[in-house]
């Protein structure tokens, strides 16, 4: 596996973004899934998912605690695109006992009562959502911050025993917006608002000139800014 993902990687690397879907989609014809956050960089693969009719699943996790915004543009992007995109949500008995027993923000109190939301309310779902999937898309890209410039356009991701692909790896963010107004692609009105990053409404902010695109996430943190997601992937 280890050697198909070397090449695969390889033959990747000199396609453009398109292109390295329909090739992924070929590579596994069953079990390819990609899992949307309605980002704009998820918004540009659903786009190009949709039009080239791949065999690719789309889902999505519903924390409970978006934005208004994030929801309204789910429903906008299923319209638009005729797809279906299953949403995940958290174990309600779970996110039960953590609010009565912690409240209903631990999460500013400590890195570890953060993770532990994140994890109940994201990496679960996520791990249900993966169950039995061969390839799982993500709109990561290098330039997002310093952990994930060490990504590749394919990795095996051990983990979850499949294989992990992202195909916007290369883009810059500029290129992201261009291909969404050149495309019409629909997104979050809060990007207009100083939000490059949307997460949960009550663990994002608008970011200030100059500050890293991440700085909005978790901003009270002085971390690593990863919600555990995308924490695992191993070459």
């Amino acid at each position: 596996m280890n050697m198909d993902v070397r090449e695969l990687n390889e033959r990747l690397g000199a396609m453009t973004a398109a292109e390295r879907l329909v090739a992924l989609a070929a590579a596994f014809p069953v079990g390819a899934v990609f899992s949307t956050s309605l980002g704009q960089e998820d918004q540009v693969i659903t786009h190009l998912v949709a039009r080239q009719s791949l065999p690719v699943s789309i889902f999505t996790l519903d924390t409970g605690r978006l934005f208004q915004e994030t929801y309204d543009l789910l429903d906008k992007t299923i319209a638009r695109y005729k797809v279906s995109i299953r949403a995940y949500f958290p174990d309600a008995a779970r996110v039960e006992e953590l609010l009565t027993q912690k409240g209903a923000n631990s999460f500013y109190e400590s890195v570890e009562n953060r993770k532990e939301c994140c994890f109940i309310r994201k990496v679960e779902p996520l791990n249900r959502a993966l169950k039995g999937a061969s390839l799982w898309i993500t709109g990561l890209r290098a330039e997002q911050s310093e952990n994930r410039q060490g990504l590749s356009f394919v990795e095996w991701d051990a983990s979850r025993n499949l294989v992990k692909a992202n195909p916007l790896l290369d883009w810059s963010l500029q290129d992201v917006l261009d291909f969404i107004h050149e495309n019409n692609v629909p997104y979050n009105v809060l990007h207009d608002r100083g939000f490059p990053s949307i997460g949960c409404a009550p663990c994002t902010r608008a970011i200030e000139p100059g500050e890293d695109i991440r700085a909005g996430r978790w901003w009270w943190e002085a971390s690593q800014k990863e919600c555990g997601l995308h924490a695992e992937s191993a070459k």
